[in-house]
């Protein structure tokens, strides 16, 4: 009786873990395992420290849209708001520097300011869609993606734009504070900002109450539709920083950057513990979850995965997620 219950106990314990923060905890001991058995460079401390530092851009998109699924929704187009926004802002760049060419950092600011514009002009038309015209967050984002993709297209004709000025690629691409790469400092700013937002704010916590019952939060007088719109909108401009990054990083502006970046979010939210119904989520794990994506994809190069069948694992990654998605969900709501 005693090793049933020893049973039972254990098998508790793994279903308390699991309601609490999801499946990320077990697929990240299985990588573990799994990784450190096929390379052995893989558990090296040089190896962890340049996925954290890979991993960067995944986690600064995971947080957007954590945003929006935790809204009741979630977000196709941010991949295109980080074209956008390189795109915009690498032209907007190299035209101010041609007016300003003593005022480098005027014209790296402007250029900033131009591809948040883009990134947040794509947020509200997501948001009017959905918040206002009730129109499915799949196909609003879905046709978003769409039209922003080609709009990026269209204005480099699919050429790159370069002649970037040097001090926006040296700073923020590859440049170093106290040691720290700039874009690691950058999101770890960006995530303790998150993290209070959504756990010490007001819009936060209506963020959490729309996507658990937008009924009742409507009824709590929330405004619940310009809580939609703020999500959407937030959501594009996180990823719009990321565009900004992504462009110093590669110095220059880039049609095609963030093609698959939609995908590996949402699998990193819902791995995470961000629930696909809405209003549930947090954003410590969601960092984790990225970091588990890109943990799952260096760990695949080393033990020489071709790209091919990376595509295949973590997109069964991704329906293993949303299956347990579902289990856990009928858990919590068995308890209830």
């Amino acid at each position: 009786m005693s090793e049933q219950s020893n049973k039972t106990g254990a098998g508790g314990l793994i279903t308390r873990v699991f309601v609490k923060v999801g499946v990320l905890p077990f697929f990240l001991l299985g990588a573990l395992v799994i990784f450190t058995a096929l390379s052995s460079k893989f558990l090296t401390g040089q190896n962890l420290v340049n996925v954290a530092r890979q991993s960067v851009y995944l986690v600064l998109v995971s947080l957007g849209q954590m945003l929006v699924l935790i809204s009741g929704g979630f977000d196709l187009s941010v991949g295109t708001a980080i074209a956008l926004t390189s795109v915009v802002s690498a032209s907007a760049m190299v035209f101010f520097a041609g007016i300003f060419p003593d005022a480098i950092w005027l014209a790296i600011l402007l250029g900033a300011f131009a591809g948040f514009a883009a990134a947040l002009l794509v947020g509200m038309v997501n948001g009017i869609g959905v918040a206002y015209f009730d129109v499915s967050p799949f196909i609003m984002t879905l046709g978003v993606s769409s039209v922003g993709a080609g709009l990026a297209l269209f204005l480099t004709g699919g050429v790159p734009v370069s002649g970037l000025p040097f001090e926006f690629a040296d700073t923020f691409g590859f440049g170093r504070l106290w040691g720290i790469p700039v874009p690691v400092l950058i999101a770890v700013i960006c995530i303790a900002v998150m993290w209070v937002f959504m756990s010490r704010t007001r819009l936060g916590t209506q963020i959490y109450a729309v996507g658990g019952n937008i009924k009742a939060a409507h009824l709590s007088a929330i405004n619940t539709r310009r809580t939609l719109m703020l999500a959407y909108m937030v959501c594009a401009l996180i990823a719009s920083l990321t565009g900004l990054l992504l462009t110093a990083r590669v110095e220059s502006g880039e049609a095609n950057l963030g093609g698959t970046i939609a995908l590996e979010s949402i699998a990193a939210c819902v791995i995470a513990g961000v629930s696909l119904r809405g209003g549930i989520g947090r954003v410590e794990n969601v960092v984790l979850g990225a970091f588990f994506i890109v943990l799952v994809q260096n760990g695949m190069n080393l033990a020489q995965v071709s790209s091919y069948m990376q595509m295949v694992l973590l997109g069964v990654l991704l329906i293993l997620a949303v299956i347990f998605d579902q289990l856990r969900y009928r858990i919590i709501m068995s308890g209830r």
